[in-house]
């Protein structure tokens, strides 16, 4: 006769009470995002409000003075006559390529940074001399060397962009723990593997936050350039209706790009905690 061992299975009791300590954890976590999220919808009616009541009790200028419904109306009518879709889609090309382009770039330079220090610190002085300067003041140059086009918008927007990755992907670098690069050493790791297996896990969530940040800053490059001079863009588009003082369009285009804005970063955002579960929570 032979004899099996069976692995004895877990008791029922325990696994309720498992289950029940994580319905009882989840519990206040989703109450407290569902109060969060009530408060925001609370302070955008109060927002609305105050707006609504400026424009009726005549707080503010006449001509500043556009309600609520008027820049609804304004949107409506360019959605259907295609003002918007077209002017939207140019803005966030240039948007996307521009951010795409400098954190490549980004990433690459603030790696090989935070790698070199001898490198760092000779172009340290010329690298925050360039980031100092103020980049509206550049807008002509673009126009001048790439047109009123896609690249202009491109080459302002980037050089936003450029500087916030980079600064992000070097401290990333900095932050790898001294321990292990001194228990790297002892155990003998070569260069690429020191490199693929500390300094860019250990610099992974700083590129994304930066990567996050300079996606917003893409976006107001790019309306800052159109501002100034462009072929189209929801930048362009705000230029002309200011200066025919057509303020009810001017507010819900305003509107439209503060919407993308948290739309792009709420998409970052879910990309990130995606990219990055293998991190502790507290850590993402």
């Amino acid at each position: 006769m032979t004899s099996s061992k069976t692995k004895s299975p877990v008791p029922r009791g325990v696994t309720e009470a498992a289950e029940g300590q994580g319905r009882r954890s989840s519990a206040p976590r989703r109450r407290g995002r569902l109060t969060v999220r009530a408060w925001q919808v609370i302070l955008l009616l109060v927002w609305f409000g105050l707006w609504h009541w400026t424009t009726s009790a005549s707080v503010l200028d006449p001509v500043l003075s556009k309600t609520p419904e008027q820049s609804w109306n304004y949107l409506t009518t360019a959605a259907e006559s295609g003002e918007l879709w077209s002017n939207t889609k140019a803005t966030m090309a240039a948007v996307l390529l521009a951010w795409v382009l400098a954190g490549i770039a980004g990433v690459i330079a603030g790696l090989a940074l935070g790698l070199l220090p001898t490198t760092e610190r000779i172009l340290t002085p010329y690298l925050e001399a360039m980031n100092s300067m103020p980049r509206i003041a550049l807008a002509p140059l673009f126009i001048v060397a790439f047109g009123i086009g896609l690249w202009a918008k491109v080459a302002l927007a980037s050089t936003l962009v450029f500087f916030i990755v980079m600064s992000g992907a070097r401290a990333g670098v900095r932050s790898a723990d001294a321990e292990w690069l001194r228990l790297s050493a002892v155990l003998g790791v070569n260069s690429f593997q020191l490199f693929t297996k500390i300094f860019v896990p250990v610099a992974t969530p700083a590129i994304f936050a930066s990567l996050r940040l300079g996606l917003i800053y893409s976006l107001l490059g790019v309306v800052g350039s159109e501002l100034i001079s462009a072929e189209n863009g929801l930048g362009q588009l705000i230029a002309n209706y200011s200066n025919i003082f057509q303020m009810e369009a001017v507010y819900a285009i305003l509107i439209l790009l503060a919407l993308i804005a948290v739309i792009l970063n709420q998409l970052m955002g879910a990309v990130e905690a995606r990219l990055l579960s293998w991190q502790p929570p507290e850590e993402r």
